[in-house]
């Protein structure tokens, strides 16, 4: 890249010398790029930038907050948040989870242009007051979205054996095969519990989709994924997130 205008949100950021910090930016056009720039890049924004650099960590220079669209006009802000106005509350939590879960799946310099609109419809959507399911409801949606850029497919109506799902078994889901029937689940621990699902409720999620109706056992289905697909290292901002929980 050379002086390339990049349009795109800072997933994570830290310090890099006394004035500079390094940048983890979801671009529109490249996807993750890494960069060093000028500190104080605000996250949860969209930015322009220009990127300059042949390997791996680019230079980022004129990092200026994109000019927002019909942002002024009386009829946009009484229908829709400002693409400026602040996440708070559990949405920035919320937010922050989307971008680790982001920075540390995602591979470098990848375009996923569907999956930054999804983001950039993410954002937007917790910029809004949000009940406690609507929040979920977004999080899901946006990791269905984030699986399928990553080749991860989800089978509801077949075991791992292609046996049809029979409402009256239990399963119990393994990232790497999928749903394998169990006979005797173990119900001693917490552990054994979320990857067990009875048939019937898979048969609803494969019909109805992340709705209100199924939105715990997506939860719980995608919380194995997620976990899977980062080895079981631990989220900083899901740990933010259980404290927050906590004190309040």
């Amino acid at each position: 890249m050379r002086n390339e205008v990049l349009i795109g949100y800072l997933l994570h950021q830290r310090p890099y010398q006394e004035k500079r910090a390094l940048y983890y930016l979801f671009s529109e056009q490249h996807g993750v790029v890494h960069g060093i720039g000028k500190k104080g890049a605000p996250l949860f924004e969209p930015l322009q930038l220009f990127a300059t650099g042949k390997r791996d960590l680019k230079t980022f220079s004129q990092i200026n907050l994109m000019p927002a669209e019909d942002d002024s006009t009386e009829s946009t802000t009484a229908t829709k948040p400002s693409r400026y106005q602040q996440i708070s509350g559990q949405q920035q939590y919320a937010a922050l989870y989307l971008n680790e879960i982001l920075w540390k799946l995602l591979p470098s310099e990848d375009p996923m242009p569907v999956l930054w609109r999804h983001y950039q419809n993410s954002l937007l959507q917790l910029k809004q007051p949000l009940a406690a399911d609507a929040l979920r409801l977004c999080l899901r949606q946006f990791e269905s979205h984030l699986f399928e850029e990553l080749g991860f497919s989800l089978t509801l109506t077949h075991d791992n054996m292609l046996a049809p799902i029979e409402p009256d078994t239990d399963y119990r889901f393994l990232s790497d095969v999928g749903f394998v029937v169990t006979f005797q689940p173990d119900k001693t621990t917490i552990n054994a519990l979320q990857t067990v699902f009875s048939g019937a409720d898979i048969i609803k999620m494969a019909q109805l989709g992340i709705t209100d109706a199924t939105l715990s056992n997506w939860s719980r289905l995608h919380r194995h994924l997620i976990d899977h697909l980062l080895d079981y290292q631990p989220l900083q901002s899901r740990l933010l997130w259980q404290q927050q929980q906590r004190y309040q």
